[in-house]
């Protein structure tokens, strides 16, 4: 049989657009999003928990980012990249700025596109008890109390290495207690409630309304053995939502988090925390007043390269 061709995907774009497309390259059904990001190559990582991994300059653009995807070359090929072009085109209306917006296509085979790939996924240390290990790596936990979670990068949303998701895991890692009810809001791969879980919570909704990532996150909770407590559903952020929780978590957009900040002040309980991340510096103000005006109190703020994360505690 021979081996399946693929259409890699070149778009050149900015940070503050990185998510959002990937976002958008995951719901056309691009599979192993790779983020070529000049920053990557001098940023200093001591404020990161990972091993320093051999990166090649000639891989990664002067300036902006560059993200890759792979799209299975079929009859749909020409109008999938349409629709993702339409797409990115659309973010505009949401002030974020596209950069160079560069598009390019080629086309390369399995075997080239498993292995260009893989080289750029490599167990990371993420916060003190959280290690992100790819299914394809043998990984020995460097202490007892080391959670691993792992990942399998080709169906996801990324690998978990992002600094949104970073900073939700560090703030998860510090507000979810044994016992607590959680939920996850635009749950994407998965990875924020398979660690709600892995740190002791009693039940974990995880909700989003791609079911890609639907999909994508019940195959992630099997794969960490946590599908006992996390519960994965399509649903429009917190509509319909009634039983409360005692921690509200979100990795998405401003503009979204926005949408829903007084539903998770309504679901959570007296004391609880909303995390938020996503958010980019620009947007900083708006989503803090956005918290406040819901009636939040804003515990802390923490930044990490030009992403935000907010812990908002309801009194």
């Amino acid at each position: 049989m021979s081996a399946m061709k693929w259409s890699e995907i070149s778009i050149h774009t900015t940070h503050e657009a990185v998510e959002a497309i990937s976002n958008i390259l995951h719901e056309a059904g691009a599979g192993g999003v790779v983020i070529e990001d000049p920053y990557d190559l001098v940023k200093d990582r001591d404020d990161w928990y990972g091993e320093i991994v051999e990166l090649n300059p000639d891989d990664y653009p002067e300036e902006g980012v560059i993200i890759k995807a792979y799209l299975p070359v079929n009859s749909f090929l020409g109008e999938t990249v349409e629709q993702i072009k339409q797409a990115i085109n659309n973010l505009w209306l949401y002030d974020i700025d596209l950069g160079k917006n560069k598009i390019t296509l080629s086309e390369v085979n399995e075997e080239e596109w498993a292995t260009a790939w893989k080289k750029h996924y490599h167990p990371v240390k993420v916060s003190e008890k959280f290690t992100i290990v790819p299914t394809w790596e043998m990984y020995e936990p460097a202490s007892d109390d080391e959670l691993i979670i792992e990942m399998d990068p080709g169906m996801a949303f990324g690998t978990g290495t992002h600094p949104t998701t970073v900073m939700c895991l560090q703030a998860l890692e510090k507000y979810v207690h044994p016992g607590d009810e959680v939920i996850d809001v635009g749950t994407g791969s998965g990875i924020l409630s398979i660690a709600s879980a892995m740190l002791g919570a009693r039940s974990v909704r995880a909700l989003d309304l791609d079911p890609v990532a639907v999909d994508s996150a019940r195959l992630n909770v099997k794969l960490n053995k946590v599908q006992h407590v996390v519960t994965v559903a399509q649903n429009n952020l917190l509509d319909h939502i009634a039983e409360q929780a005692d921690v509200i978590v979100a990795n998405i957009l401003a503009e979204i988090i926005l949408r829903f900040t007084a539903d998770a002040y309504r679901l959570l309980k007296p004391g609880g925390r909303f995390i938020t991340s996503g958010i980019i510096q620009a947007k900083k103000q708006e989503v803090k007043d956005g918290l406040l005006a819901a009636g939040f109190v804003v515990e802390e703020v923490n930044v990490m390269e030009d992403w935000v994360a907010f812990v908002a505690i309801k009194l």
